[in-house]
């Protein structure tokens, strides 16, 4: 069985849909704990092993050595400013992105699946190899969806970043993910449910955000 938990909430630096244009904080990932049979899976240990470590001890009692996996959505700095601290496990990002990465030689290309019910779910245009998990749960399909959609805002008002190396590309894996999750780990927020599951029509997906 798959079991999921968001040890850290990530945020933008500036959210333009806040009307922010320029740095107000301090930018990180959304880090997530999937547990899957005998993995232990870290997504984007964002934060500075310091900070990251301490936020594991009040979300979960599995240990940084524990991990077997750590998986990065994509190869923006942001998302592994805390990799350091699961020296032990395995790091995994998509081909694409790993291909162009040059700070971390220990990241290998991720296998297609990490166990029966999670998934890699390909969602270029932020980066060329922005990759999310597909965790499928006997009621409950969950997208962790990295900075494909990246806050609640983002979502609701059907807008991708503006930073988008493919623009059209980020717009059709905004689409994409909504239309096949129930549940959404977002890249810069919290797990939230999908609003237009099945109505998918309602928005104009995908819109800039300014």
């Amino acid at each position: 069985m798959v079991q999921f938990r968001v040890i850290s909430i990530g945020t933008l630096g500036a959210n333009p849909l806040w009307g922010e244009r320029a740095p107000a904080r301090e930018a990180h990932a959304t880090t997530t704990l999937i547990e899957v049979g005998d993995r232990k899976i870290i997504v984007n240990p964002s934060l500075p092993p310091q900070i990251l470590l301490p936020r594991m001890q009040s979300r979960t009692n599995v240990v940084p050595d524990a991990i077997t996996d750590v998986f990065l959505t994509s190869r923006d700095p942001s998302h592994y400013l805390g990799i350091a601290l699961f020296a032990k496990a395995a790091w995994w990002m998509s081909e694409s992105d790993r291909a162009q990465l040059k700070e971390t030689k220990k990241v290998r290309d991720a296998p297609d699946s990490f166990g029966q019910g999670v998934d890699l779910f390909p969602l270029p245009g932020v980066t060329c190899g922005t990759t999310g998990l597909l965790l499928a749960t006997p009621s409950t399909t969950i997208l962790i969806t990295g900075d494909a959609i990246a806050s609640q805002d983002h979502l609701e008002q059907g807008r991708v970043l503006s930073n988008c190396e493919d623009f059209e590309r980020a717009q059709e894996s905004f689409r994409e993910a909504i239309e096949i999750a129930d549940l959404l780990v977002l890249g810069r927020d919290n797990a939230v449910l999908n609003p237009i599951r099945g109505s998918v029509g309602r928005f104009a997906a995908g819109a800039p955000e300014a």
